[in-house]
């Protein structure tokens, strides 16, 4: 490129054929090396969303933006979904069919009174809590129960999980079930407001949570039929919660054996008989343990099968020919061995995971590796032959599940019950770090692509969290920087999908292994992040402390986009919140010293505390008569209970402090310079008139014709000093060399050294001029000052008409009226009138 002649390739658009340049042609790109060519940049999946009143842009590159949503963009209300939306989404939220010959359907044995039962008391709007253990057949009897109440409400049946799901999650769950809202996670009081207008009955399989949490969850739908299903571990709900308890048993011994022949579909053996008897008293007719245990008699059977059983009918005809050996015996050892598989023991019946596993083949066992690294996630079928490495390892998910090794949980399948711990005693958990690496490169790179929606990332939530979890904290060289980029792929697609809590736990995860990677901008980019999330979710206070973290961390990088973003964030917290959050003084407790919380100004309306001596102030704004600038009044708060610092305000930090230190100084000055004026000229004469008063103007330039007199008002300040603007103070004076007063200087154009007069003096500097005269100068010498009261803050009184010579023009005709605001300003000491204003 030449900087001089610039051409359009700079700007990434290139001429057909040939580019023009400098004066001669450069050949085009050729197209059969486009490598060297300029490349496409991946695109960034950048989604808007609607969170409540907020418009919330997830931007994974420089971190989500949140702002007020404009009034045009408000999302329409959320629409009801018909009975035919509701089955399609069902139906697209069931787990997937497992490849392969399919799986049995089992029946219902022994459950036909609980069946009856809750289907009567759903049918009176009546809410049940089923409780049983892992591996009774509560999934199957909900199924069946959900079949026969489909009719029953007008929202019809949600069938949703709560493995892992928080209060909050089943709430959005059953708003999002029933309403067509995409795009949309609303807030709190929409939600209560669309839930308590549902009337649906909710199956609720896997729950977590018990107590207070069950209580509000029945309190926010009080128009929904709850089938709940727990494990006895679970807390039990509030005595308030007005739910009916069932509990579910495991079959007897009769129904156990039916159960094993409908699995292996055949009818058991006396031998198998009696193990199945035996095997009833170690598992308390658990419905799991005898399908397990009749997929070890179905495999059994499959190993003393004769393999040229079916050539007769061509069935095996394609099969691979096993070497012939040159021993008859040995073949006929084999097949007498092959003949003899002995039953399982009781303990293999009990446990039969371990045995169960070593009869798949090769890419099953894998598979089962990676899910116990996962903690017992399964990750979708379609992922595994990318993990397994073989194409054909998603059939793998149809041996799993043939097996009982698997159940269903939402839209997913995850391992049974017991499965997780037999295996990992087994061996199989040896290298779940290095399978959990595995899975979450892969994750990594498939969440972060373009093509990936949002919903199918979601769907995958719980294997990509586990995943994270399993690398943080990792001893590993370079487990955590992968978790990172995990955490970095998927969150944003965890928020765009509306799954905020695996997004929340992602961005924990994330900024955990940023931090013990050292990798800064990511770690700033989790807690911008857990900012916006918190301040979506109306937390305002873990919001502001989030984005004030990642603002410093970012500003130490110099990302100046990222640090831009986030204090749009933060300025929306500050918006919202009235202001910043009171630091430094916890709720509801008192400082050392005395005065409690409640009555104490915030300490972040200012920066720093105010140094000992000086006093504290609150800049109050209030107009001045004859200019645009704004006056700042400093007001004293008196101390308390005996603190110096209890009850009194904060100091203002930077160019504030500097204003409040002045005006300090000038008040300071004003009151020592009136209290030795006054002392000085009242004993000038001790024989004077008592009834005559002082008059004193200041002017410009010692013109005396443009004296007032100092009247005073009924609220003891004097006209000039309202003239001057609110709050203004007499003029503050010291003594000269020859005894009278001479005017103090103000500080930085404060017009606390002059006061008001008449339009024809020159406005004043701010300076003392050594060739003007001093005030008191021009002051009438026939009068004689008498002093009515005593103190620093006393005011002469006004003249009389008979002492009053010289006719001056009252105040009316020489300055405009102003508002009166002196009385908002106290000086110390209990000084009354109005204190120096500082510009």
């Amino acid at each position: 490129m030449d900087p001089t002649h610039r051409g359009p390739e700079e700007y990434g658009h290139d001429s057909d054929g040939f580019a023009e340049e400098a004066g001669r042609r450069r050949p085009a790109r050729d197209p059969l090396t486009p490598d060297f060519s300029q490349q496409t940049p991946q695109q960034a999946r950048v989604v808007t969303l609607i969170s409540g009143d907020l418009l919330l842009t997830v931007n994974p590159v420089d971190g989500s933006e949140v702002e007020p949503c404009p009034p045009g963009e408000q999302p329409s209300a959320p629409a009801r979904r018909t009975p035919a939306e509701r089955a399609d989404r069902e139906r697209a939220a069931a787990p997937p069919v497992p490849p392969g010959p399919p799986v049995p359907r089992l029946p219902l044995l022994q459950r036909e009174d609980v069946h009856e039962r809750l289907t009567r008391l759903l049918a009176r709007g009546r809410s049940v809590r089923l409780t049983g253990p892992a591996g009774s057949g509560r999934t199957a009897l909900l199924d069946a129960v959900a079949a026969d109440c489909a009719e029953l409400a007008p929202d019809g049946v949600v069938r949703l999980n709560g493995h892992k799901r928080t209060v909050t999650d089943i709430l959005h769950g059953l708003f999002e079930a029933v309403h067509d809202a995409p795009l949309h996670r609303p807030d709190r009081e929409l939600l209560r407001a669309k839930l308590r207008a549902t009337g649906a009955v909710v199956v609720l399989d896997d729950l977590e949570f018990g107590g207070a949490a069950l209580d509000e969850l029945l309190g926010a739908t009080p128009e929904c039929a709850f089938l709940l299903a727990a494990t006895p571990d679970v807390a039990a709900p509030g005595p308030d919660s007005h739910l009916d308890e069932v509990f579910l048993d495991g079959l007897d011994r009769a129904a156990s054996v039916d159960l094993m022949e409908r699995v292996v579909e055949r009818k058991l053996t006396e031998e198998e008989a009696n193990w199945a008897g035996d095997l009833w008293f170690e598992s308390e007719g658990l419905p799991l343990r005898f399908v397990q245990a009749g997929a070890l008699l179905r495999q059994r059977d499959m190993l003393t099968t004769d393999p040229t059983a079916y050539d007769e009918y061509g069935y095996l005809e394609n099969r691979p020919v096993a070497p012939v050996t040159e021993s008859p015996a040995a073949d006929e050892a084999e097949d007498a061995e092959a003949a003899e598989v002995a039953l399982p023991s009781l303990g293999e019946g009990a446990a039969p995971a371990a045995l169960l596993a070593s009869r798949l083949s090769g890419a099953a066992r894998d598979a089962l590796r990676f899910a116990v690294a996962l903690g017992g996630e399964v990750p979708h079928q379609a992922h595994l032959p990318a993990l397994v490495g073989d194409t054909h390892a998603d059939a793998a998910l149809g041996e799993l599940a043939g097996c009982g090794l698997l159940s269903p949980a939402g839209s997913r399948y995850r391992l049974a019950a017991g499965v997780l711990a037999q295996l990992e005693a087994a061996g199989y958990g040896d290298d779940a770090t290095d399978r959990a690496r595995t899975v979450a490169q892969h994750y990594a790179w498939w969440a972060g692509h373009p093509s990936v929606t949002p919903a199918r990332v979601v769907a995958e939530a719980d294997a990509i969290v586990a995943a994270m979890a399993q690398l943080v904290p990792g001893d590993g060289a370079g487990q955590t920087s992968v978790a990172v980029l995990l955490a970095r792929s998927a969150s944003p697609a965890f928020a765009a999908g509306l799954h905020w809590s695996a997004w929340e736990r992602a961005l924990r995860i994330g900024q955990e292994a940023g931090r013990i990677a050292g990798e800064v901008a990511e770690e700033a980019y989790f807690h911008h992040e857990l900012g916006v999330l918190a301040l979506c979710a109306g937390n305002l206070d873990r919001a502001r402390a989030e984005l004030e973290t990642s603002i410093s961390m970012r500003g130490a990088l110099a990302d100046k986009s990222g640090a831009v973003a986030g204090r749009r964030a933060l300025a929306l917290v500050e918006d919202r919140s009235g202001g910043p959050a009171v630091s430094g003084v916890p709720a509801g407790s008192a400082p050392s010293g005395g005065a409690p919380a409640a009555d104490l100004i915030p300490a972040y309306r200012f920066e720093a505390s105010p140094p000992r001596g000086l006093p504290a102030a609150i800049p109050v704004s209030v107009p001045r008569p004859y200019t645009d600038e704004a006056t700042v009044v400093a007001r004293q708060s008196a101390p308390e209970n005996g603190d110096e610092g209890g009850g009194r305000f904060a100091m203002l930090g930077g160019a504030r402090r500097n204003l409040v230190a002045a005006g300090a100084g000038v008040l300071l000055a004003g009151v020592l310079g009136t209290v030795v004026t006054l002392g000085l000229t009242s004993n000038s004469d001790p024989q004077g008139d008592p009834g005559a008063s002082t008059e004193q103007s200041v002017t410009g330039g010692g013109d005396t014709e443009d004296e007032l007199p100092a009247e005073e008002t009924t609220d003891g300040t004097t006209p000039s000093a309202k003239a001057s603007g609110s709050g203004s103070a007499s003029t503050p004076v010291t003594p000269g060399p020859s005894g009278s007063g001479s005017a103090v200087p103000g500080d930085g154009g404060s017009s606390a050294g002059a006061t008001a007069s008449s339009a024809s003096a020159p406005p004043s500097t701010g300076e003392e001029t050594p060739d003007r005269p001093s005030p008191t100068e021009t002051a009438s010498e026939t009068t004689k000052p008498t002093p009515t009261r005593s103190g620093p803050s006393s005011v002469s009184p006004p003249p009389s008409p008979s002492d009053s010579t010289d006719p001056t023009p009252t105040e009316s005709e020489t300055a405009p009226s102003v508002p009166d605001t002196s009385d908002s300003a106290s000086g110390p000491s209990g000084v009354t009138g109005a204190s120096p204003s500082v510009t």
